[in-house]
């Protein structure tokens, strides 16, 4: 179902496990900030609410979206983070950059959560009109930003099992 037909944040908080003893590093595209920040503080509160704890919640900015993927590599490399949650947006304009971009993007944040073996989630809007982004940065389509925590936070437990259960690995 496309987002179109759904608000990306009504239904999704399921109830979740605690992430109180979890560190996620946020990484922000300054690019477009009045979206990417809005989306950053819906990540943070829904991350607060499900028992992060703010020390452990490390935000880090990036110039773009292009630089997602190198700041988290960045910050993955120097922080002791259970995961990532990269956060940009990329609207379509007069020309094709947005798709060579978005495609550079997807493709780096995918590579370094199978490279790390640790969730690093793709929280990039890919609009085609600023009413569109405002719309998924809390607008009448929820929050992306929620979205992406709840996915780090499902991601962190099936990254850390439970002790006892076994994982599986390659």
């Amino acid at each position: 179902m496309s987002s179109k037909d759904q608000n990306l944040s009504a239904g999704t908080k399921q109830k979740l496990k605690s992430v109180k003893d979890f560190s996620f590093a946020i990484i922000v595209s300054d690019w477009n900030e009045d979206i990417t920040y809005s989306l950053r503080d819906a990540c943070i509160e829904t991350l607060k609410e499900n028992g992060a704890k703010e020390e452990n919640i490390l935000i880090h900015h990036v110039p773009g979206a292009f630089e997602l993927p190198i700041g988290a590599r960045l910050v993955m490399g120097q922080d002791k983070v259970d995961a990532a949650i990269c956060l940009g947006c990329v609207i379509k304009g007069e020309t094709d950059h947005d798709i060579y971009i978005n495609h550079a993007v997807a493709s780096g944040i995918m590579n370094l959560g199978l490279t790390s073996k640790k969730p690093v989630i793709y929280g990039v809007l890919t609009p085609n009109t600023k009413e569109q982004a405002l719309d998924r940065a809390g607008g009448a389509f929820g929050n992306k930003g929620v979205e992406a925590a709840i996915t780090a936070i499902r991601m962190v437990h099936m990254a850390k099992p439970e002790s006892g259960k076994k994982s599986i690995g390659f």
